[in-house]
Protein backbone atom coordinates (compact mmCIF):
# COMPACT_ATOMS: atom_id res chain seq x y z
CA UNK A 1 0.00 0.00 0.00
CA UNK A 2 1.18 3.61 -1.39
CA UNK A 3 2.12 6.24 1.48
CA UNK A 4 -1.15 8.28 0.20
CA UNK A 5 -3.59 5.11 0.97
CA UNK A 6 -5.01 4.91 4.30
CA UNK A 7 -7.91 3.25 5.69
CA UNK A 8 -11.29 5.39 5.34
CA UNK A 9 -13.19 3.19 7.71
CA UNK A 10 -17.36 3.43 7.62
CA UNK A 11 -20.28 2.84 9.25
CA UNK A 12 -23.22 0.81 6.80
CA UNK A 13 -26.12 -1.42 6.83
CA UNK A 14 -25.70 -3.40 3.31
CA UNK A 15 -22.16 -4.21 2.95
CA UNK A 16 -21.12 -7.58 4.72
CA UNK A 17 -17.27 -7.93 5.74
CA UNK A 18 -15.63 -11.14 8.22
CA UNK A 19 -16.33 -9.70 11.64
CA UNK A 20 -12.79 -9.88 13.40
CA UNK A 21 -10.47 -9.34 10.09
CA UNK A 22 -9.28 -6.10 12.17
CA UNK A 23 -9.43 -5.18 15.70
CA UNK A 24 -11.41 -1.99 15.20
CA UNK A 25 -13.84 -3.98 13.14
CA UNK A 26 -14.14 -6.41 15.89
CA UNK A 27 -14.75 -4.12 18.70
CA UNK A 28 -17.48 -1.82 16.88
CA UNK A 29 -19.88 -5.20 15.47
CA UNK A 30 -19.26 -6.73 18.77
CA UNK A 31 -20.91 -3.33 20.43
CA UNK A 32 -23.75 -3.33 17.55
CA UNK A 33 -24.45 -6.95 18.34
CA UNK A 34 -24.52 -6.74 21.76
CA UNK A 35 -26.98 -3.55 21.22
CA UNK A 36 -28.91 -5.50 18.76
CA UNK A 37 -28.24 -3.08 15.57
CA UNK A 38 -28.48 -4.47 12.05
CA UNK A 39 -25.36 -2.18 11.09
CA UNK A 40 -21.72 -3.37 9.65
CA UNK A 41 -18.72 -1.42 10.43
CA UNK A 42 -16.07 -1.88 7.38
CA UNK A 43 -12.75 -1.41 6.23
CA UNK A 44 -11.91 0.42 2.89
CA UNK A 45 -9.13 1.78 0.91
CA UNK A 46 -9.65 5.30 -0.58
CA UNK A 47 -6.64 6.43 -2.13
CA UNK A 48 -5.90 10.79 -1.47
CA UNK A 49 -7.55 11.76 -5.08
CA UNK A 50 -10.68 9.68 -4.58
CA UNK A 51 -11.46 11.37 -0.98
CA UNK A 52 -14.05 13.18 -2.21
CA UNK A 53 -15.71 10.66 -4.39
CA UNK A 54 -15.70 8.37 -1.20
CA UNK A 55 -17.67 11.34 1.07
CA UNK A 56 -20.15 11.70 -1.32
CA UNK A 57 -20.92 8.02 -2.21
CA UNK A 58 -21.03 7.68 1.70
CA UNK A 59 -23.67 9.96 1.77
CA UNK A 60 -25.71 9.03 -1.60
CA UNK A 61 -25.54 5.38 0.03
CA UNK A 62 -27.08 6.22 3.06
CA UNK A 63 -24.81 5.34 5.77
CA UNK A 64 -24.81 6.79 9.02
CA UNK A 65 -20.76 8.06 9.11
CA UNK A 66 -17.87 7.15 9.05
CA UNK A 67 -14.09 7.14 10.88
CA UNK A 68 -11.37 8.65 9.05
CA UNK A 69 -7.56 7.98 9.04
CA UNK A 70 -4.44 9.98 8.81
CA UNK A 71 -3.98 10.76 5.57
CA UNK A 72 -6.92 11.90 5.40
CA UNK A 73 -7.95 13.75 8.66
CA UNK A 74 -7.37 17.47 7.59
CA UNK A 75 -8.17 17.24 4.20
CA UNK A 76 -11.80 15.66 4.81
CA UNK A 77 -12.54 18.61 6.01
CA UNK A 78 -13.05 20.58 2.56
CA UNK A 79 -15.86 17.99 1.65
CA UNK A 80 -17.83 18.31 4.21
CA UNK A 81 -20.38 20.98 5.50
CA UNK A 82 -19.66 21.74 9.13
CA UNK A 83 -17.59 20.82 12.09
CA UNK A 84 -18.11 19.86 15.71
CA UNK A 85 -17.10 22.92 18.20
CA UNK A 86 -14.12 20.74 19.20
CA UNK A 87 -13.23 19.18 15.77
CA UNK A 88 -13.01 23.56 14.78
CA UNK A 89 -10.36 23.98 17.27
CA UNK A 90 -8.35 21.23 16.86
CA UNK A 91 -8.27 21.26 13.20
CA UNK A 92 -9.03 17.66 12.58
CA UNK A 93 -12.10 14.83 11.99
CA UNK A 94 -11.39 11.54 12.55
CA UNK A 95 -15.37 11.27 12.46
CA UNK A 96 -17.90 12.25 10.45
CA UNK A 97 -21.77 11.96 10.92
CA UNK A 98 -24.77 12.21 9.15
CA UNK A 99 -26.86 15.04 10.18
CA UNK A 100 -30.07 15.51 7.98
CA UNK A 101 -28.34 15.10 4.92
CA UNK A 102 -25.35 16.79 6.14
CA UNK A 103 -22.17 15.63 6.58
CA UNK A 104 -20.25 16.84 9.96
CA UNK A 105 -16.86 16.54 11.37
CA UNK A 106 -16.02 15.53 14.81
CA UNK A 107 -12.65 14.35 16.46
CA UNK A 108 -13.32 11.86 19.28
CA UNK A 109 -9.87 11.14 19.71
CA UNK A 110 -9.22 13.95 22.45
CA UNK A 111 -12.82 12.63 23.95
CA UNK A 112 -12.29 8.95 24.01
CA UNK A 113 -9.16 9.91 25.50
CA UNK A 114 -10.94 11.79 27.91
CA UNK A 115 -13.23 9.75 29.10
CA UNK A 116 -10.49 7.07 29.59
CA UNK A 117 -8.86 9.56 31.84
CA UNK A 118 -11.52 9.94 34.14
CA UNK A 119 -11.92 5.99 35.31
CA UNK A 120 -8.56 7.30 37.19
CA UNK A 121 -8.30 10.99 37.73
CA UNK A 122 -10.33 14.21 36.46
CA UNK A 123 -8.43 16.88 34.45
CA UNK A 124 -9.84 19.79 36.13
CA UNK A 125 -7.33 22.01 37.82
CA UNK A 126 -4.43 19.40 37.27
CA UNK A 127 -1.27 19.76 35.26
CA UNK A 128 -0.60 18.02 32.36
CA UNK A 129 2.63 17.05 30.69
CA UNK A 130 1.85 15.71 27.03
CA UNK A 131 4.58 14.43 25.00
CA UNK A 132 4.19 15.09 21.18
CA UNK A 133 2.10 18.18 19.23
CA UNK A 134 0.89 15.66 16.24
CA UNK A 135 -2.89 14.64 15.55
CA UNK A 136 -3.44 12.67 19.18
CA UNK A 137 -1.65 15.15 21.17
CA UNK A 138 -3.41 18.00 19.83
CA UNK A 139 -7.01 16.41 20.31
CA UNK A 140 -5.96 15.15 23.74
CA UNK A 141 -4.86 18.64 25.00
CA UNK A 142 -7.57 20.71 23.73
CA UNK A 143 -10.58 17.81 25.12
CA UNK A 144 -8.12 18.49 28.54
CA UNK A 145 -8.20 22.40 28.21
CA UNK A 146 -11.92 22.60 27.93
CA UNK A 147 -12.46 19.57 30.67
CA UNK A 148 -10.64 22.52 32.70
CA UNK A 149 -7.14 21.64 32.92
CA UNK A 150 -5.25 24.56 34.52
CA UNK A 151 -1.90 23.99 32.82
CA UNK A 152 -0.55 22.42 29.96
CA UNK A 153 3.53 20.92 28.89
CA UNK A 154 4.12 20.24 25.30
CA UNK A 155 7.14 18.45 24.96
CA UNK A 156 8.13 17.31 21.10
CA UNK A 157 11.17 17.17 19.68
CA UNK A 158 10.06 20.08 17.13
CA UNK A 159 9.68 22.76 19.36
CA UNK A 160 7.79 24.80 16.43
CA UNK A 161 4.71 22.53 16.35
CA UNK A 162 4.74 22.39 20.13
CA UNK A 163 4.90 26.15 20.23
CA UNK A 164 2.11 26.21 17.97
CA UNK A 165 -0.19 23.77 20.02
CA UNK A 166 0.90 25.78 23.29
CA UNK A 167 -0.04 29.31 21.24
CA UNK A 168 -3.62 27.50 20.39
CA UNK A 169 -4.41 26.63 23.54
CA UNK A 170 -3.70 29.83 25.19
CA UNK A 171 -5.53 31.86 22.59
CA UNK A 172 -8.44 29.75 22.72
CA UNK A 173 -9.17 27.92 26.03
CA UNK A 174 -8.93 28.97 29.34
CA UNK A 175 -5.77 26.84 29.91
CA UNK A 176 -2.11 27.75 30.22
CA UNK A 177 0.51 25.98 27.98
CA UNK A 178 3.56 26.07 27.19
CA UNK A 179 6.20 24.44 25.18
CA UNK A 180 9.11 22.84 26.18
CA UNK A 181 12.19 21.23 23.67
CA UNK A 182 12.76 17.27 23.52
CA UNK A 183 16.43 17.28 23.01
CA UNK A 184 17.57 15.49 26.02
CA UNK A 185 15.80 12.71 28.35
CA UNK A 186 13.05 14.64 29.78
CA UNK A 187 12.57 15.50 33.82
CA UNK A 188 8.23 14.99 34.83
CA UNK A 189 8.07 18.55 36.52
CA UNK A 190 7.30 18.39 40.06
CA UNK A 191 3.85 19.65 39.86
CA UNK A 192 2.84 17.95 37.25
CA UNK A 193 -0.40 15.43 37.95
CA UNK A 194 -1.11 13.69 34.46
CA UNK A 195 1.70 12.50 31.85
CA UNK A 196 0.58 11.21 28.43
CA UNK A 197 2.40 9.91 26.00
CA UNK A 198 0.84 11.03 22.77
CA UNK A 199 3.72 10.13 19.98
CA UNK A 200 3.69 6.55 18.32
CA UNK A 201 6.46 5.43 20.34
CA UNK A 202 5.98 2.39 21.11
CA UNK A 203 3.33 1.15 18.35
CA UNK A 204 4.29 -2.37 17.85
CA UNK A 205 7.32 -2.31 20.10
CA UNK A 206 6.82 -3.62 23.69
CA UNK A 207 10.50 -3.11 23.93
CA UNK A 208 10.96 0.92 22.72
CA UNK A 209 10.87 3.99 25.80
CA UNK A 210 10.25 7.34 25.43
CA UNK A 211 13.53 9.58 25.86
CA UNK A 212 12.68 10.82 30.06
CA UNK A 213 13.97 10.34 33.40
CA UNK A 214 12.65 7.44 34.82
CA UNK A 215 13.16 8.26 38.30
CA UNK A 216 10.87 11.94 38.02
CA UNK A 217 7.83 9.18 37.43
CA UNK A 218 7.04 9.44 41.46
CA UNK A 219 4.11 7.13 42.97
CA UNK A 220 1.03 9.18 42.44
CA UNK A 221 0.84 10.06 39.19
CA UNK A 222 -0.79 9.45 36.45
CA UNK A 223 0.46 7.98 33.34
CA UNK A 224 -1.09 7.42 30.31
CA UNK A 225 -0.24 5.96 27.12
CA UNK A 226 -2.00 6.27 23.64
CA UNK A 227 -0.60 3.45 22.26
CA UNK A 228 -2.75 -0.11 21.73
CA UNK A 229 -0.79 -2.70 20.71
CA UNK A 230 1.19 -3.78 22.75
CA UNK A 231 -1.58 -2.41 25.98
CA UNK A 232 1.58 -2.91 28.18
CA UNK A 233 4.01 -0.42 26.54
CA UNK A 234 7.50 0.13 28.36
CA UNK A 235 5.96 3.01 29.62
CA UNK A 236 3.43 1.55 31.42
CA UNK A 237 5.52 -0.82 32.48
CA UNK A 238 8.57 1.31 33.99
CA UNK A 239 5.07 3.99 35.64
CA UNK A 240 3.49 0.72 37.16
CA UNK A 241 7.01 0.03 38.36
CA UNK A 242 7.49 3.35 40.37
CA UNK A 243 3.84 3.46 41.89
CA UNK A 244 2.85 5.50 39.27
CA UNK A 245 -1.65 5.08 38.35
CA UNK A 246 -1.58 3.93 34.80
CA UNK A 247 -3.77 3.90 32.33
CA UNK A 248 -3.23 2.20 28.22
CA UNK A 249 -4.18 2.82 25.30
CA UNK A 250 -7.08 0.39 25.16
CA UNK A 251 -9.26 2.50 26.92
CA UNK A 252 -9.09 5.46 24.78
CA UNK A 253 -9.60 3.64 21.43
CA UNK A 254 -12.58 1.43 23.22
CA UNK A 255 -14.07 5.45 24.51
CA UNK A 256 -13.48 6.77 21.45
CA UNK A 257 -15.64 4.28 19.49
CA UNK A 258 -18.44 4.56 21.48
CA UNK A 259 -18.23 8.11 21.33
CA UNK A 260 -18.38 7.56 17.38
CA UNK A 261 -21.64 4.62 17.44
CA UNK A 262 -23.69 7.23 20.22
CA UNK A 263 -23.13 10.02 17.34
CA UNK A 264 -24.00 7.25 14.76
CA UNK A 265 -27.02 5.85 16.04
CA UNK A 266 -28.02 7.15 19.44
CA UNK A 267 -27.42 4.39 21.33
CA UNK A 268 -24.31 3.85 23.86
CA UNK A 269 -22.21 0.94 23.49
CA UNK A 270 -21.09 -1.40 26.44
CA UNK A 271 -17.23 -0.51 27.40
CA UNK A 272 -17.14 -3.89 28.91
CA UNK A 273 -18.38 -5.79 25.36
CA UNK A 274 -16.42 -3.89 23.65
CA UNK A 275 -13.11 -3.89 24.88
CA UNK A 276 -13.39 -7.95 25.74
CA UNK A 277 -13.47 -7.85 21.77
CA UNK A 278 -10.50 -5.50 21.08
CA UNK A 279 -8.43 -7.63 24.09
CA UNK A 280 -9.25 -10.79 21.96
CA UNK A 281 -8.71 -9.54 18.79
CA UNK A 282 -5.04 -8.12 19.48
Amino acid sequence: MSDDRRFLSLLTGSFSTPAGANPTVAMVEAAYRDLGLDARYINCEVASDHLGAAVRGALAMGWAGFNCSLPHKVTVIEHLDGLGASAELIGAVNCVVVREGRLIGENTDGQGFLASLRTVADPAGRHLVVFGAGGAARAIAVEAALAGAARLTIVNRNVAHAEALGDLLNARTPARAQARPWDRPCRIPEDADIVVNATSIGLGDGNARLALEAESLRAGLVVADVIPNPPRTALIRDAEARGCVVLDGLGMLVNQAIVAITLWTGRQADAGVMRAALERSL
